[in-house]
C-alpha cells in the first residue's frame, strides 16, 4: 500500500469517526430520561461539554431484541457466575471508554455492563455494579481519572475491575497524523500507549492489591469497510497484544473481543457502524464470562 493510499483511508476513516460522534452527541440529547428510575446511573465526572451524562433506563428495553433471547451457553454461564458470587456480595468496577459506557445499545440498559448486571442479579443480588465508562476516553484521561477521589474510592472497595481502553489511543493517532499516515507511525505511539496502560494497571493495584483486574480488548471496526487493507487489521493486532502483555506483566487478565465481530452473517454495529449494537454487547457479556467465572 503506497502513503497516498493510507492517508487516503484514514481521511475516510476520520470523516466516518466525525459523523459518529455529531451523531452520538444529537442522539444523546434527544433520549427520554426517566427520573425514577432506581437503576444505575453512569457517573461522568470529568465529561466534557460535548460528552453529556446519561442515566440508563433498563424498565424500557425491548423485548424482543436479538440481546433478549440468551443463548443456553450464556444462561450456564450465568448460573455458574451466580453460584461463584452467591453470598459475597461482588463488587465490580467497570471502567474505561464508550464500549463500557455502553454506547450504541438502542435498549438503553447500559451495554455489556448492564447485561452482566441485569442476569447475573436476576432475582437476587448477588454483585453490585458500578459502570465509570466515558465516551472518548483515551489513556491519557483515564490515567487523570484515576485521580479523582470518588473513583479512587470506588477501585479501593471494589473485588473486579474491568477496563476497556486503547480504541481512542488508535483514532487520536490517526487524527494528528493524517497528512502524513504510514504503520510505522503507529508502531512508534504504541510504545508510548504501553507505557500509559503500564501507568494504569499499578495505580489500580496501588489502590486495591486484592482486586482482580480484566483488560478487555478492542476490534476492528472498519473491516466492514477496508477488508483489503490489511494494515488496519496489523495495527489492531498490534495493539491487543501490547495490552495482552502488559496485562500479564501485572497479574491481570486480557479479554480478546476482536474474533466476536469478525461475524459475517449477523449485523453487530449499532447505526453508527463503530459502536457494538445490543447483540454485539451481548455476545462482548458471554465472552466477559468466560473468563470472569472459571469452573
Amino acid at each position: 500500500m503506497t502513503k497516498k493510499t493510507i492517508i487516503m483511508t484514514f481521511i475516510i476513516i476520520l470523516i466516518i469517526v466525525l459523523g459518529i460522534g455529531i451523531y452520538n452527541f444529537h442522539r444523546q440529547e434527544s433520549l427520554s430520561i426517566n427520573p425514577g428510575t432506581e437503576n444505575k446511573t453512569i457517573i461522568n465526572e470529568s465529561a466534557e461539554p460535548d460528552e453529556p451524562t446519561e442515566t440508563i433506563d433498563e424498565t424500557n428495553e425491548k423485548p424482543n431484541t436479538p440481546a433478549a433471547e440468551l443463548s443456553q451457553e450464556f444462561s450456564s454461564a450465568i448460573e455458574n457466575t451466580i453460584k461463584f458470587f452467591s453470598g459475597s456480595n461482588t463488587q465490580i468496577v467497570a471502567i474505561g471508554d464508550s464500549l463500557t459506557q455502553g454506547v450504541g445499545d438502542s435498549t438503553r440498559q447500559g451495554g455489556y455492563v448492564g447485561i452482566l448486571d441485569k442476569n447475573i442479579n436476576h432475582g437476587k443480588r448477588v454483585a453490585t455494579f458500578e459502570n465509570l465508562g466515558k465516551r472518548g476516553n483515551q489513556t491519557t484521561h483515564l490515567l487523570k481519572r484515576l485521580k479523582e477521589p470518588a473513583i479512587k474510592r470506588s477501585l479501593k472497595n471494589t473485588d473486579i475491575v474491568l477496563i476497556t481502553i486503547g480504541a481512542n489511543d488508535i483514532m487520536q493517532v490517526a487524527k494528528e497524523n493524517f497528512t502524513e499516515m504510514t504503520y510505522d507511525i503507529f508502531a512508534e505511539e504504541r510504545v508510548y500507549y504501553e507505557d500509559r496502560l503500564q501507568t494504569i494497571f499499578s495505580s489500580i493495584i496501588a489502590l486495591n492489591p486484592d482486586a482482580s483486574i480484566y483488560l478487555i480488548g478492542f476490534y476492528n471496526p472498519f473491516q466492514q469497510y477496508f477488508e483489503h487493507i490489511k494494515e488496519l487489521d496489523m495495527i489492531v493486532d498490534d495493539w491487543n497484544n501490547t495490552s495482552k502483555q502488559v496485562a500479564e506483566e501485572y497479574g491481570a487478565t486480557f479479554i480478546p473481543t476482536k474474533d466476536i465481530f469478525m461475524n459475517e452473517e449477523t449485523n453487530l454495529f449499532a447505526d453508527d457502524h463503530f459502536h457494538p449494537n445490543e447483540q454485539g454487547y451481548q455476545l462482548m457479556a458471554e465472552r466477559i464470562l468466560d473468563y470472569l467465572v472459571v469452573d
